[in-house]
C-alpha cells in the first residue's frame, strides 16, 4: 500500500478538503485527487462523500483513518530508526508549535537548527498547545514545543525549556491605565479579553482567581495571542499575556499579590524514545 496514497488521505480527512490538503502538503490539488482515487480503487471502496464543496468520510473511511495513522507512523519510525542506528541527524521530524512560541521563541532556534542539520526534513505544524500534547500522544507528532501543561499527562515527558512571566496588561485609554498598582478585585470588576477556555494560559488565570468568590467578566476570547494584545490595546477588556508581547500600546498593571507566569518547553512521549533530530532540536532549544 502506497504511503504517500495514505498521507493524502489522511490530509484530506483532517482538513475536510481536497484543495487545503493539497497546500498543506505542497501538491496540486489533481494530484491529491488521483493519489485518493488510486488508494480508493485498491481498497475497493469509496473512502469519501463528496457533496458540492463539502467532504466527508465515508463508514469505510472512517474505519481506515486509524489505521493509515499508525501506518504512516510506523513508515516515519523505520525510516527514523535507519539514521538513528547510523548515528546521522536526518530524516524526518514532524513537531507542533504553537503561533506564539513560533513568533517569539523559534526564529533564532530553527535558524541555527537548518544550519547545522540541512538533511533534517522538518515539517512544522502550528496549533494551539493543546492539540499539539494530543498530537504527541496519537503519535501524529513527534515533539511539541509548547506552552507546558500545569499538570503532568500520565503519558507524555515534558521538559522545561523557558519560563515566560505573565502581565496583566490593559490598553493606555483604560480606566486603570493611570495606576501602577491595584487590588484583584478592582482589576476583575472590569470586562477582559483572555485565551479560551480550553487553554493552559487561561487554566493559570482562572486558578489564581478561584479563592476570591469573583467571576471573570470575559468579553471576548480567541487562542491567538497576537489578537487579544490588539483587543487590549483598542480598549475592549484587560488580559494577562506572556510579558514577551508588552509595548508601546498597552499598559502593564502591578496587580497585588500577583505574580504569574507558565512554563515553555518540549513535549514528547514516555513510550516513544527520541530520534536524533528530535533530541538536538531540543538542544539547540536550550542552548538559545
Amino acid at each position: 500500500m502506497d504511503i504517500a496514497a495514505l498521507q493524502a488521505f489522511v490530509e484530506v480527512a483532517d482538513h475536510e478538503s481536497f484543495s487545503e490538503a493539497a497546500e498543506s502538503m505542497f501538491l496540486t490539488q489533481p494530484a491529491v485527487s488521483k493519489r485518493v482515487a488510486s488508494l480508493e480503487n485498491e481498497l475497493g471502496a469509496r473512502l469519501f462523500d463528496r457533496i458540492g464543496r463539502r467532504v466527508s468520510l465515508t463508514s469505510a473511511g472512517n474505519a481506515l483513518l486509524p489505521r493509515a495513522r499508525r501506518l504512516i507512523n510506523d513508515a516515519r519510525e523505520l525510516k527514523r530508526l535507519v539514521s538513528d542506528l547510523a548515528g546521522e541527524v536526518r530524516g524526518p521530524l514532524v513537531m507542533g508549535t504553537s503561533h506564539h512560541i513560533g513568533l517569539h521563541r523559534l526564529p533564532p532556534v530553527l535558524k541555527r537548527y537548518i544550519g547545522q542539520f540541512p538533511e533534517v526534513e522538518l515539517d512544522i505544524r502550528f496549533m494551539d498547545s493543546e492539540a499539539a500534547c494530543r498530537g504527541v500522544e496519537t503519535g501524529d507528532l513527534e515533539i511539541a514545543i509548547v506552552t507546558l501543561p500545569p499538570q503532568q499527562p500520565p503519558n507524555l515527558r515534558i521538559q522545561t525549556i523557558w519560563n515566560d512571566p505573565l502581565a496583566f496588561m490593559v490598553g493606555l485609554d483604560h480606566p486603570l491605565a493611570g495606576r501602577k498598582q491595584v487590588t484583584l478585585s478592582e482589576l476583575l470588576s472590569y470586562p477582559a479579553v483572555l485565551p479560551g477556555t480550553t487553554t493552559y494560559t487561561r487554566g493559570i488565570l482562572e486558578h489564581a482567581v478561584r479563592g476570591t468568590g469573583i467571576e471573570l467578566k470575559v468579553a471576548m476570547a480567541t487562542n491567538y495571542l497576537e489578537t487579544l494584545h490588539m483587543l487590549v490595546a483598542t480598549g475592549l477588556g484587560w488580559s494577562l499575556l506572556p510579558a514577551t508581547v508588552l509595548d508601546s500600546d498597552v499598559h502593564q498593571l502591578q496587580v497585588e499579590g500577583m505574580q504569574l507566569s507558565r512554563r515553555l518547553g518540549a513535549v514528547t512521549h514516555q513510550k516513544r524514545s527520541l530520534s536524533n533530530a528530535g533530541a538536538e532540536m531540543v538542544r539547540i532549544c536550550k542552548s538559545v
